[in-house]
């Protein structure tokens, strides 16, 4: 391992770096890591690139607050894929990072990511903001001119920024792009907002998500369960929302955003119990169609094993359709 000064990507400050090849046993997840790396077609591309290639971007880590080896702070993908592809050792950049600036570079860094489900962002605003009040001021600034995430608990909700610096301008004066910022004072949650582009609101909204149980949160991952009504449902406590997966699955039905709400008044209120979970559902919903309930476990035998469950629904379908059109063509041969 060699030490070399070098400007690092996330701050604008000198810092003396280690850089060199490391092996992949002795690389530790993120502790508490909320986004998935799944082994699906693009890790598998990756992992194809990576060993015609081999790596070209090191991974970037520290030395494991836990003990021995280095705990990754950017770089999971690449260390999955290096071990899909049977590569053993890695390239990397270590960095001291207390651990709130590695939870902070390490959200920021899979935050970039394409698609990125609902859950990962719940736990990674909540991970974020928290490590932002553990923060407190700071004025570390990143090289692309925005500041770096500093913050206040929220029970002392303002915060005193110094201009957010890009470049000086010919006064001598700290400016962002064309315009001399002026000290403010900011909340750290719209301190967190600014840097992400989302809404005060809907970052509380996506925290929310963190207190569903593991089954509803999958669900809206899933597109199974709208996001508000998501909302709705994480007031439920734990024994309440297992109840309501229960009789969701039994029933197979879906709350809407105002049957979420009454639940969560009820709950509230410590009405809400199993008679009045099956009440709810069973309501017609406003414009409701009738509808035929098919138990899935009556045909799953006829499925392929990896069929999703909007598969089998465009299959019943076009099955229908196909039966109903045999019986149009019979009712035509009796007709002549």
């Amino acid at each position: 391992m060699k030490k070399s000064k070098e400007l690092c990507s996330l701050w604008n400050n000198e810092q003396e770096l280690q850089t060199g090849n490391v092996k992949i046993s002795e690389l530790h997840e993120f502790k508490g890591h909320p986004f998935r790396v799944e082994h699906d077609m693009q890790l598998f591309e990756l992992s194809k690139s990576i060993d015609e290639k081999g790596i070209l971007v090191p991974l970037i880590v520290r030395p494991n607050p836990d003990g021995e080896g280095y705990e990754i702070i950017a770089g999971h993908r690449r260390k999955a894929a290096c071990e899909w592809a049977g590569v053993d050792t890695v390239p990397v950049m270590v960095m001291q990072m207390d651990d709130a600036e590695a939870t902070i570079a390490m959200i920021d860094s899979n935050l970039q990511r394409e698609h990125i489900r609902p859950s990962e962002k719940a736990f990674a605003y909540k991970m974020k903001l928290e490590a932002m009040k553990q923060q407190g001021k700071r004025n570390d600034l990143f090289q692309d001119g925005t500041l770096s995430p500093v913050g206040t608990k929220l029970d002392n909700p303002t915060l005193e920024l110094n201009q957010m610096i890009c470049s000086y301008d010919d006064s001598g004066k700290w400016q962002l792009g064309s315009q001399p910022l002026e000290k403010e004072r900011v909340r750290t949650d719209e301190l967190l907002a600014r840097q992400i582009g989302e809404s005060r609101n809907q970052i509380a909204r996506y925290i929310r998500l963190t207190n569903l149980i593991p089954k509803i949160l999958d669900m809206v991952d899933e597109d199974k369960l709208a996001f508000r009504s998501a909302v709705e449902l994480s007031y439920l406590s734990e024994e309440e929302q297992y109840e309501l997966h229960a009789v969701m699955e039994l029933e197979q039905v879906i709350p809407s955003l105002s049957q979420a709400n009454r639940m969560k008044r009820m709950s509230q209120s410590g009405k809400l119990d199993m008679d009045m979970l099956y009440e709810i559902l069973g309501e017609e919903k406003p414009n409701q169609r009738e509808k035929l309930k098919i138990y899935a476990d009556s045909l799953e035998g006829y499925f392929p094993s990896d069929y999703t469950p909007k598969q089998k629904v465009e299959l019943i379908e076009k099955l229908v359709k196909e039966w109903s059109l045999n019986q149009a063509k019979k009712m035509e041969k009796k007709v002549r």
